[in-house]
């Protein structure tokens, strides 16, 4: 794989890199609308940069590893790019955000990706024997994009429980479902299990989403639910998708919009409980 994206010593490999690379090319932009109403408005209107300083994190890790692996052109070049975009879209959040939200986004990305990811490159290249480093930290790739899966239940539960996935983009969950199609074989055809394993967690969340769009994509009636969710799906509902496409978190095993979306969820509700604290102490 050294020399560029295609070997054709590697022809399958190499393929499913480039499929992989042109997806989660797609997937990385999928925030654009987003930030270009951020610009518009001068406002980040109170949704989270947490996504993007998890993904420039996710990024740089993953770039790390390619480097320590060697011959693993297609994660270095999308990670690459995937460092560029998550920059850009966290530079603007810190211009638009208020001072309280970009003091927080700031502790988040020093913590994150300037302390936590400091100190994985010194204790790999200063207290792991070389041969083992690939293994160590494939270990850490792995073990940050397990624990990521664990978001997109809340979102799958939120539309079970509100039986409305309008607020569940399907564009979205088809192309994270297609990213980890092919970074799965890309991974299985470079017989690299820290790739290619966290991609079949990403498959099944990313799968079921589209699955419960389509059961649930028209609702036929409304669903008694509590009053602070049904108010949230009906303002979801109201709102542009565009708002909703936030960043998946990663490259390889990531349908972390739900973050976004969560965050999203509780701003929401937090605004439709408010009212009502004010009216009972009124009364």
């Amino acid at each position: 794989m050294a020399g560029g994206l295609f070997s054709m010593e590697h022809p399958w490999a190499s393929a499913f890199g480039i499929l992989g690379n042109i997806v989660s090319f797609l997937v990385f932009l999928a925030p654009t609308p987003t930030f270009l109403r951020v610009y518009r408005k001068k406002s980040t209107e109170g949704f989270s940069s947490v996504p993007y300083v998890v993904a420039l994190f996710s990024c740089a890790l993953w770039i790390f590893y390619a480097l320590v692996k060697t011959n693993s052109s297609p994660l270095l070049t999308i990670n690459a790019f995937g460092c560029v975009v998550e920059s850009a879209y966290i530079l603007m959040y810190l211009i638009y955000a208020p001072r309280t939200a970009r003091l927080r986004t700031l502790a988040a990305f020093f913590l994150l990706n300037v302390t936590a990811f400091s100190l994985i490159v010194v204790v790999t290249l200063m207290l792991v024997a070389e041969p083992q480093r690939v293994k160590v930290l494939g270990s850490i790739c792995l073990a940050f994009s397990m624990a990521v899966f664990v978001a997109p239940m809340s979102v799958i539960l939120v539309v079970i429980r509100t039986k409305s996935a309008e607020f569940m983009p399907f564009s979205l969950s088809f192309f994270l479902t297609l990213s980890a199609v092919a970074w799965f074989f890309y991974g299985l055809f470079t017989k690299d299990l820290y790739v290619a394993l966290p991609n079949v967690g990403g498959f099944f969340f990313s799968f079921t989403q589209m699955v419960l769009y389509f059961w649930y994509r028209n609702p036929a009636k409304p669903v008694s639910v509590l009053p602070t969710t049904a108010a949230i799906a009906a303002t979801l509902a109201a709102r542009s998708d565009e708002e909703l496409m936030e960043l998946p978190l990663g490259v390889h095993a990531v349908p972390a919009i739900t973050i976004p979306v969560l965050a999203e969820l509780q701003k929401m509700e937090q605004e439709v409980a408010s009212p009502r604290k004010a009216g009972a102490k009124a009364v």
